[in-house]
């Protein structure tokens, strides 16, 4: 179990917890100090006593191997277990070295005992000077509250008042060196992880190229290398993102402090004085109270931060009711009353401030004094996703630094209002030199952060992260896969248009120089980002990389292949489900199925293979797979097929396969149907879409487009190329087409593969 995240919102509260979480990075802080300490004293030793080196490497080595990392979170990655093991490794190397006596050591001041003194200089020394000026203000700060506290409220209002303006100065400076306390701690312990392992490295690399059997042991160690290189860049980078983030909550937090409150198991917890009678004489005690709605139970922890940190025992009451106190009646401000179950009398408790009251009070529904009055993921979303990854694909997949450069926010929010707009959307023209790639990469990332929820849904975060953190790498694909199927549909079919077109990006990696890791690092937070901005959410941004580089790199398997369940009942029940939300909606263009008419029947020579031709284009249909994209390729080959087979197609409403609109024949030339055929002679007929003329409407006589190339299906419809111009678009009856001229051709086209002019 590594350290505990320390949250920025528990720097408010100051509970016994956090106090104790904190103490134990402390303690981690100075065992890392001696450890480097000990590490410079004994890399000095290895320099200057070359006669007794085999003692001094051997005890350097043990040093090594006794060193655990602790990392914040409860799992590591990959690379953090590298890193972890990376000193155990280096041990080990030095052991095999132990028997030679003659060595060279060159420019080891420079690579080792250097940057380590840098680090204990500049980093472990500023915590400590954090931590000093820390202790000071916590003194500060509780000396200046209870004096202010002890304040009788029959002084002038005006005295009053400046003595709150002055605790409300000293209270916020507390917190903000708080703040800066828990960030310098935690980024210490996130440095260590390379900032002396990396100096480790470069000094045994030195010894390798020096020394002939450190050559031969070199080579192999170079695998390990390579792989800790690795690790250590990708800790590095995931590191300059996560203290970005971190960097930015805590601005975030000193600016709006109340809007950052942790969420906390108790309905609400602080700190709260309790007035005791002793002797006669009423003492105001400090309390750390926690209070739970659904039991009604207060708890009290004797616990004074100036003291050390010491906690007192545990006391606990069943909450009868709560009422607040006149300032009249008592000589203490922000008070109020309550009452107990099992204990007798009235406790009277003062809070902290008087929203700290009120808060007290709602949470114990607490009464007044007697006398008192009081951006989705729907149609034109999947085209403008398909428009800017063609876009990026046919203009800049080469380009270097692809979707890691950002482009300038005003011009990408530009190219969303007019690509997102049914009325501009048509305009857009990306091949024009306007619309760099830049922006059209940072347009997508902008996008998918405009959803309402992430991609990959708030209710699976948390199960990606877990599958991200399994110890078997072929289990974490499993446990992928399975959660993608869960995703809801739209979801799933995003995720996947997006996932290729990555896979494609990453392909090319070698021009673009971005790695399937680097694109993980791009789109990890933004497909999987937390529902709550916390330090422990932005620990995992290193597992939500590592789900996006699974699912780029698996992306056939995952997407293709339903994933396995016991008995099989889950992908039943998973394909019935989409089954049925397909019967439920009105076809669209791309999904609209090859119609097969009543065709004569013809001789027996490649009969075989033509029906097996069809039922693989019927599976295909049945699976949700866009048939116009199959017929790009295979549009003459389904055009015989279907010429040569007699398939029967008679609409039924209890079949699945039944189209849900009318099927309708051409009035203009119509081929003549026969019921027999001659072996040698068989009769082609095509079917067809009868052309009705429309009223002219608000696109009607412009001209469009061809985004993508189209083989007719029908004689109603047209063939076209990429770039061709149609005249005269106007509306269809059909739903998902277009009616327009071509040479002189009036005909049907699809309506996604189209833009207006």
């Amino acid at each position: 179990m590594g350290l505990p995240a320390l949250e920025f919102s528990d720097c408010y509260l100051d509970s016994p917890q956090f106090r104790e979480r904190l103490k134990s990075h402390e303690l981690e802080l100075d065992k890392t100090n001696k450890f480097i300490k000990e590490l410079i004293k004994d890399g000095k030793a290895l320099i200057l006593a070359l006669k007794s080196l085999s003692t001094a490497k051997r005890k350097f080595a043990d040093s090594l191997n006794e060193f655990k990392f602790q990392c914040i979170g409860d799992a590591e990655t990959d690379d953090e277990m590298c890193i972890a093991k990376s000193l155990q490794e280096f041990a080990a190397v030095l052991q095999n070295l132990e028997d030679e006596r003659t060595r060279m050591i060159e420019n080891a001041n420079d690579v080792l005992i250097m940057p380590l003194e840098r680090f204990r200089k500049e980093q472990i020394s500023a915590a400590k000077e954090a931590k000093k000026k820390y202790d000071k203000e916590t003194e500060k700060y509780c000396a200046v509250l209870e004096k202010h506290l002890s304040l009788s409220a029959r002084k002038k209002e005006s005295h009053l008042h400046e003595a709150d303006n002055q605790v409300d100065n000293v209270r916020q400076h507390f917190y903000e060196v708080s703040l800066e306390y828990v960030f310098k701690v935690q980024e210490v312990q996130e440095r260590k992880m390379f900032d002396f392992v990396e100096p480790l490295l470069a000094f045994l690399q030195g010894l390798f190229t020096y020394y002939h059997h450190g050559y031969e042991l070199a080579k192999d160690f170079n695998h390990f290398k390579t792989d800790l290189t690795i690790s250590i860049q990708n800790t590095r980078n995931r590191f300059e993102s996560t203290r970005s983030e971190v960097e930015s909550l805590m601005r975030k937090m000193k600016e709006n402090p109340h809007e950052h409150k942790s969420v906390s198991q108790h309905t609400m917890e602080g700190y709260l004085f309790v007035q005791e009678k002793r002797s006669f004489v009423s003492t105001w005690v400090k309390y750390y109270c926690t209070y739970h709605r659904e039991p009604k139970r207060v708890t009290m922890v004797l616990f004074d931060p100036k003291s050390g940190g010491k906690m007192g025992e545990e006391e606990g009451f069943i909450l009868k009711s709560c009422t607040r106190r006149k300032t009249d009646s008592i000589e203490k401000r922000f008070c109020f009353d309550v009452e107990a179950v099992d204990r007798p009398g009235v406790i009277t408790m003062q809070a902290l401030s008087e929203e700290d009251r009120r808060l007290w009070m709602e949470a114990m529904d607490g009464r007044e004094p007697v006398g008192y009055h009081v951006a989705h993921l729907d149609v034109i979303g999947f085209n403008v996703m398909k428009k800017f990854i063609y876009a990026v694909e046919t203009r800049g997949i080469d380009e270097q630094g692809l979707y890691r450069i950002v482009g300038v926010n005003s011009r990408v929010q530009k190219l969303l209002s007019l690509a997102m707009d049914p009325k501009t959307c048509a305009d857009v023209e990306l091949e024009n030199s306007e619309w760099e790639i830049k922006t059209i990469t940072s347009a997508i990332k902008h996008y998918l952060r405009m959803l309402p929820a992430p991609l990959m849904t708030y209710q699976y975060q948390r199960s990606f992260i877990k599958a991200a953190k399994m110890d078997n790498p072929e289990a974490r694909v499993t446990e992928i896969h399975a959660l993608v199927h869960r995703l809801p549909e739209k979801n799933r079919q995003m995720l996947e248009l997006l996932m290729k077109h990555l896979a494609n990006v990453a392909s090319h990696h070698q021009q673009n120089l971005m790695t399937i890791a680097n694109l993980g690092v791009v789109f990890g937070p933004t497909l999987l980002r937390p529902q709550e901005e916390t330090v422990a959410a932005i620990m995992d941004i290193k597992f939500q990389n590592i789900v996006v580089e699974i699912l780029i790199e698996h992306h056939e398997r995952i997407f293709r292949d339903v994933p396995n369940s016991a008995g099989g009942s889950a992908n039943m029940q998973l394909n019935l489900s989409r089954r049925r939300s397909a019967e439920s909606k009105a076809p669209s263009c791309s999904e609209r199925p090859l119609t097969l008419f009543h065709t004569p029947t013809h001789s027996q020579k490649g009969e075989l293979k033509d029906i097996v031709f069809l039922i693989t284009v019927l599976h295909f249909m049945d699976n949700g797979f866009p048939l116009f994209y199959f017929i790009l390729n295979e549009v003459s080959c389904i055009s015989n097929a279907v010429s040569r087979v007699a398939v029967a197609t008679s609409p039924s409403p209890t079949s699945p396969r039944s189209p849900s609109w009318p099927m309708f024949s051409a009035p203009s030339s119509p081929q003549p149907t026969s019921s027999a055929s001659s072996d040698s002679s068989p009769v082609s007929t095509k079917p067809a879409l009868t052309l009705t003329s429309l009223p002219v409407c608000s696109i009607a006589g412009r001209k469009a487009r061809a985004l993508y190339a189209c083989k007719a299906e029908h004689d109603s419809e047209l063939s076209f190329i990429a770039g061709t111009i149609f005249e005269n678009v106007h509306a269809s009856r059909e739903p998902g087409w277009l009616e327009g001229t071509l040479d002189g051709r009036t005909g049907l086209i699809p309506e996604n593969y189209v833009e207006f002019l």
